[in-house]
This record gives C-alpha cells, sequence and structure tokens, in this order.
C-alpha cells in the first residue's frame, strides 16, 4: 500500500505535532485532551481469547505443581546447549512463564525453535498467538512489538491474530509509532489485513489527526475495497469522526453513507455532528424530534446524544432563525435523560462485547430455572 509506505516520514512528524481539536475551532477544549490516547482494548475477548489462554495456563500448573521453576531452568540450559527444540516442549515453556525473566528466554526459545523449522510444512502449529497473549497477560506490548518486528521472525507471526493482538496493546498505550511499525511489518510479510486490523488502524490513525495520517486512513479504506475486502462499522464510525476532525465535512457523509444499519449510539451522535458542522438545521429537528421516546414506551431503548454534540449543536444554531425551536428540543432530550456525560471518543473507543456462543446462553437459561445453580453449588462445597 502506496500510504503506508509514507509510514516512516509520519512516524518523526507526529512526534512533535500535537493533537488537534475534534473539530477544528469549534469544541472545547476537553476534546483535544481525550485524544492524547485511548483507555480502552478494541479488540472483543473472542479474539483476544486471554480466559481461554489462561485457563490452559492453570491446567498445565496442575500438572507441573513445585516443577515450573525447574522447568524453566532446565530450558535456560537447554538453549545454551544449543539442542533441539521440540514443539511440546515449547508449547509448556509458554503455558508456564510468569515473569519478564521468563519472558526472555521465551523469546529465545521462539527464535531458535523458528531457525530450526523455517521450512515445516504449512498448517503446523503457530506459536504467534500464544506468544503474543503471553505477551498480553504481562503487559510486555514492548517485547511483543519487538519480537513480531524481528526481520528474523518472518514467517513465525504468519496470521492476522498476532499482529492484530499486538497491535491492540500498543493502540492502547498510545505507542502510536511504534503501532505504524508493526502495521508495515504485517503488509511487507504479507499477512492480509482483516476486520480487526482495519478497525485498529484506523482507530490509530484518528488519534494521530494529522493530514498524513488522514489520507493514510482514506486510503487504506479506499485500497481494502478495492480490493473487495469488507470495513467493518467501527473502522468507517472512526474514519468518519477523523474526517470530521479534518474539518472534511463531504467526506464524512461519503463515510457514513457507506455504514450500514447507523442506528447505534455512536452513530446517531455522529449524524448530528454531521448535520451541525453542514447547517441542516430541519434535519438536525428531524432526528432530534423522532429521538423524543414516548413515556409510556419506558421499555425502548432510548436513543441517547453526548452533552459535548449537544454543545456544538448549540454553537452552531445560535442566533438563528430555528434556535429556539432546537433549544426546546434538546431540553426535552434533557428531562427524559437522553443526554449523556459520555463523550464521542469514549463511544469510539470502546471494547466490542463479541457474540455469545447459544450454547452458552442455553445453559445460562437452563440453570437460571433452579434456585441453586451447579456453578454456586460446587463454590459454596469449596
Amino acid at each position: 500500500m502506496m500510504a503506508l509506505a509514507r509510514i516512516g516520514k509520519l512516524c518523526r512528524s507526529l512526534v512533535h505535532e500535537p493533537s488537534k481539536g475534534l473539530f477544528v475551532g469549534v469544541l472545547q477544549p476537553g476534546w483535544i485532551e481525550c485524544c492524547t490516547g485511548a483507555k480502552r482494548h478494541l479488540l472483543s475477548q473472542e479474539v483476544i481469547k486471554l480466559q481461554e489462554f489462561q485457563q490452559s495456563k492453570l491446567a498445565v500448573a496442575h500438572l507441573l505443581t513445585g516443577a515450573k521453576g525447574n522447568y524453566i531452568e532446565l530450558f535456560s540450559q537447554k538453549l545454551q546447549r544449543n539442542d533441539l527444540i521440540l514443539k511440546d516442549e515449547l508449547k509448556l515453556l509458554l503455558h508456564v512463564c510468569q515473569s519478564a525473566d521468563d519472558m526472555l528466554i521465551a523469546r529465545d526459545a521462539i527464535s531458535r525453535y523458528h531457525a530450526e523449522n523455517r521450512n515445516l510444512m504449512f498448517g503446523d502449529f503457530r506459536f504467534g498467538p500464544l506468544f503474543v497473549r503471553l505477551c498480553y497477560e504481562l503487559g510486555m506490548e514492548d517485547l511483543a512489538a519487538a519480537t513480531i518486528t524481528d526481520k528474523s521472525m518472518s514467517g513465525f507471526f504468519s496470521e492476522a491474530t498476532s499482529f492484530n493482538i499486538t497491535l491492540d496493546m500498543l493502540f492502547t498505550k498510545g505507542y502510536y509509532e511504534n503501532f505504524l511499525e508493526v502495521l508495515t511489518t504485517m503488509r511487507k510479510q504479507p499477512v492480509p489485513f482483516n476486520l480487526n486490523t482495519f478497525t485498529l488502524a484506523s482507530a490509530t490513525f484518528y488519534k494521530l489527526n494529522t493530514e498524513e495520517s488522514y489520507r493514510m486512513c482514506t486510503a487504506m479504506i479506499e485500497s481494502g475495497q478495492t480490493e473487495g475486502m469488507k470495513i467493518s462499522r467501527h473502522a468507517l464510525c472512526f474514519a468518519v469522526a477523523l474526517a470530521l476532525r479534518q474539518n472534511d465535512i463531504e467526506k464524512a457523509q461519503s463515510l457514513f453513507s457507506q455504514i450500514m444499519a447507523p442506528n447505534s449510539l455512536l452513530c446517531q451522535n455522529l449524524k448530528l455532528i454531521i448535520l451541525a458542522m453542514s447547517g441542516e438545521v430541519t434535519d438536525i429537528i428531524s432526528l432530534l424530534s423522532a429521538a423524543l421516546t414516548p413515556k409510556s414506551f419506558s421499555f425502548v431503548k432510548k436513543p441517547e446524544f453526548s452533552q459535548e454534540v449537544v454543545d456544538l449543536l448549540r454553537l452552531r444554531i445560535e442566533g438563528g432563525p430555528h434556535m429556539l425551536e432546537v433549544e426546546q428540543i434538546v431540553k426535552d432530550l434533557e428531562q427524559a435523560d437522553q443526554v449523556t456525560q459520555q463523550t464521542v471518543d469514549g463511544m469510539l473507543c470502546h471494547t466490542p462485547t463479541g457474540k455469545r456462543r447459544p450454547s452458552l446462553l442455553m445453559e445460562e437459561r437452563r440453570h437460571s430455572r433452579r434456585a441453586l445453580s451447579p456453578r454456586v453449588a460446587a463454590l459454596l462445597s469449596e
């Protein structure tokens, strides 16, 4: 991708260029403060699978009771002797690591294993996701990034999952320069982008908020669409927000029109921002009026609007012919508790809940019909 080829230049410029407000000269300083770094992960538990990994570690720990330290020490000696590393031995090592020192041994182990097994047939067990989940668990995103971008490790992380988990860690810590380096490595190897990759990349370009990151974001999305890739609604929302921050209303409208089922809380707020910045007062009135839910429909989820979006709207219509009408609708929304303090940035940078498996839902329903579920009974008996 031509846009990604300019990452080196972008990295140098972004380190010294401060973030801009969401809308140039329009919004209050709070927007600038909230754009300095994400606080939550963007990948769901279904992708990270940290709980499953930790359960596997617990199972291994029970098998190696009292021998974990000895196993790591013995493995270190094995590395020093340049002994051949077997697949099952490496699996076991990656399930007993508990510290930064253990991880250094694990890093050397996967490097040696990769050097010894470069020519294995495709489809063999992949240690990449296992290693980055371990980094995720121990908060060692720097080690994950350094390992995944190491040229000698090319081909070891051969699937998108390893890259996406690493990108998620870097995004959450605000390490955008490292993020772009990992993203470039992913493209060069090449490992195909997927839905999660586009979401993470769009989120990072949004956070960077420069003309260059904006060009890269739009180029990435257009390139993906040309190649027939599906772009998630979340990724498009980040792109819309970035276009608005760059004051490109026309592009924001075009990107928003591509969002399927734009009825979410986030989409409705983005739509209101677009209308406010476009001066479409009639459409604003229609959108806000439709959001007012009759009291008799208390069981219906009410549309909500961010306070800062409402403040932007008030600034845009101030002194206009429809100011009083819009102000009355806004007051009605406030009285109905349909104006929230949650920021648009907070809506964007959320952790998806993921899809719940039908089998788990059926199990919960079955247990809920009993006065005392087997799970509770088991806990009480311990």
